[in-house]
């Protein structure tokens, strides 16, 4: 069934709806509904005016108003090649970007196709199903085994692009981008298959991220989500960039005097009042990312201390 969708103004609204009378059963929002020639007609009071049936271009046309662009489906940013998961990849991947303490970690990884059977027997796999100390093991093995390049952005400088206005999505982007660079040039003159991101964004929105950068690696990148279930390569990334931010976490928590909490949630809160009673509010800048909501939560809780 065709349909047309028609934006029009409070004024036009009520003229059709005196036009097109009331039917005595209307769906939720509307505020008139009629059947007309070859056409149904339901006005809302979004100012949004529904016309479905053979005749509903043209007897939307009798109306003056904006028609609605259809919502267009969401599809995935690449087409993977056939076999791709057997071939000899450089996968990135992106930890800590969702936790108020602690730096963003990237990590490109490159998983040769003659190493991806023994690096599943190492226990490389999705890491969102491994427990921190697995992670921490199966890292510290995978360190010696595979080129990698490791990016660590701490809160200081995440702090101070954050204000200069760049996005969360324009920072991985140009992270993961300097990562797929350091990389290709550690295992040059070798070229991987392909390249395969995580993916945080579309592939326009990527590299539309990037336009200021000098070196953008472009040949043969692939996007997907949940890209550790794509490939390896992957999955070894996002357990190496899992295990770097450990580390920096360790390392906050000795800072501080008490352990430092992972995620975003009210225990978090809690930290962050407590690290500002212990110190003052200017600590938070070194440890946590400020324009999240727990700042404002943290100092509610350090006034009824």
């Amino acid at each position: 069934m065709s349909h047309t969708v028609l934006i029009v103004t409070n004024e036009i609204l009520k003229k059709m709806k005196n036009h097109y009378g009331v039917l005595a059963n209307l769906p939720a929002g509307a505020i008139f509904s009629a059947k007309v020639d070859g056409c149904s007609v339901t006005g809302y009071r979004s100012g949004k005016v529904l016309f479905q049936g053979k005749n509903a271009a043209q007897e939307s046309s009798k109306w003056d108003g904006k028609t609605a662009e259809p919502k267009k489906k969401s599809v995935s940013s690449t087409v993977l090649p056939d076999g791709f998961a057997s071939m000899s990849i450089i996968g990135s991947d992106e930890v800590g970007t969702g936790d108020y303490f602690g730096p963003i970690t990237v990590v490109a990884a490159y998983v040769e196709k003659s190493r991806i059977a023994e690096l599943k027997e190492l226990g490389v796999r999705d890491s969102k199903d491994m427990k921190d100390p697995e992670i921490v093991s199966v890292a510290k093995k995978l360190l010696k085994d595979i080129p990698y390049s490791l990016l660590i952005l701490r809160n200081e400088k995440y702090n101070d692009l954050q204000e200069s206005g760049m996005s969360q999505g324009k920072i991985k982007a140009i992270l993961h981008n300097q990562a797929l660079g350091k990389l290709h040039e550690k295992i040059a003159p070798v070229q991987p298959d392909a390249v395969l991101i995580d993916q945080f964004a579309e592939k326009t929105v990527y590299y539309r991220y990037l336009n200021e950068q000098k070196n953008i690696v472009r040949e043969n990148v692939f996007f997907s989500t949940r890209g550790e279930s794509v490939h390896l390569a992957v999955a070894a990334a996002s357990i190496l960039a899992r295990y770097a931010f450990l580390k920096e976490m360790d390392k906050l928590s000795e800072e501080a005097g008490f352990t430092i909490p992972k995620g975003a949630g009210p225990i978090v809160d809690k930290a962050a009042a407590q690290l500002m009673k212990t110190y003052d509010e200017s600590v938070l800048r070194h440890f946590t990312k400020l324009h999240f909501a727990n700042t404002g939560k943290a100092k509610n809780i350090l006034r009824g201390l």
